[in-house]
């Protein structure tokens, strides 16, 4: 069991001023049209055939500033959310191995999300672009939060059954990795089939989205895998992240969701980072 301290999260996911959350520079699946005209959430354009290598490598710079976005706004306070709402579950008497410290510190990674993404938002709309339509960010916040409430809500049982298998560090750290990762995607494709009726900007579960849900779900488990390098106390010997988001007993509440935030912050960057290299352009989720 994780002490208070130890407990941290995950989630447990702008080339131009048009850009808006997880989506790339056109044809994105958050892109500022009518719901007819939208494509599918994770639709991809390919390059036309007369593009230019210079085009290309627009698009991949683009890739990495959509990345920094997304770190920025939700990644880091999914994190951040996840320790406050752990610290706050401990203040109650919740054990870390109980079903109501799962679903709190799962709450708490989800409002990080849609808070981080609308407030994001909603300050660029006032100073950037205020073209920006704040009630289609809602929407994606809503979809996105309602994953990482998913993701965040395993993370805890997930890490406790791992260290209680005695398995090494990598082994918690990979199984954390895919664990969270699939329950990140089941989670956008369970908030497609449900709320795409309810909410014109999210759009209903198609082969096309569960691509790009795949692959920033691949993203998110990395957050999720950095995350277990949080714990100080698990075989300390083998955690190669210790030195780097380590948090020790007796770390300040305040400062314990901040490297919270930063080690998932971290984890999606080094992960995506590898996505936008080895993705075909127009296949990754952030195209």
């Amino acid at each position: 069991m994780l002490s208070k301290a130890t407990i941290t999260p995950i989630l447990r996911l702008n080339r131009t001023a048009t850009l808006r959350s997880f989506r790339a520079v056109s044809g994105g699946p958050f892109s500022n049209t009518s719901r007819k005209e939208q494509a599918d959430a994770g639709s991809t354009t390919e390059l036309p055939p007369q593009e230019s290598p210079a085009a290309a490598t627009g698009g991949m710079a683009n890739r990495f500033l959509v990345t920094a976005e997304v770190t920025v706004s939700k990644i880091f306070p999914a994190g951040f959310g996840w320790q406050s709402a752990s610290v706050v579950a401990d203040g109650m008497g919740m054990q870390a191995d109980s079903f109501n410290f799962a679903v709190t510190t799962g709450a708490g990674d989800a409002v990080g999300v849609l808070g981080g993404h609308f407030g994001y938002f909603a300050i660029k709309k006032a100073i950037v672009d205020s073209s920006i339509d704040l009630k289609r960010e809602f929407h994606t916040g809503v979809l996105l939060s309602t994953a990482a409430f998913c993701s965040g809500t395993a993370w805890q049982p997930l890490v406790n059954a791992l260290q209680g298998a005695e398995l090494s560090f990598s082994g918690v750290f990979w199984g954390t990795w895919a664990g969270c990762g699939t329950a990140f995607y089941l989670g956008l494709r369970g908030a497609r089939t449900i709320l795409s009726g309810y909410f014109e900007h999210i759009h209903e579960p198609t082969y096309e989205n569960s691509k790009s849900d795949a692959s920033l779900s691949t993203a998110i488990g990395g957050a999720t895998g950095f995350f277990v390098g949080t714990d100080a106390a698990y075989l300390p010997d083998q955690n190669f992240l210790i030195d780097v988001v380590g948090i020790a007993d007796g770390t300040p509440d305040l400062a314990g969701a901040a490297i919270a935030g930063s080690s998932t912050a971290l984890g999606f960057t080094a992960a995506q980072t590898g996505l936008n290299v080895i993705f075909p352009s127009g296949k990754c989720w952030n195209d």
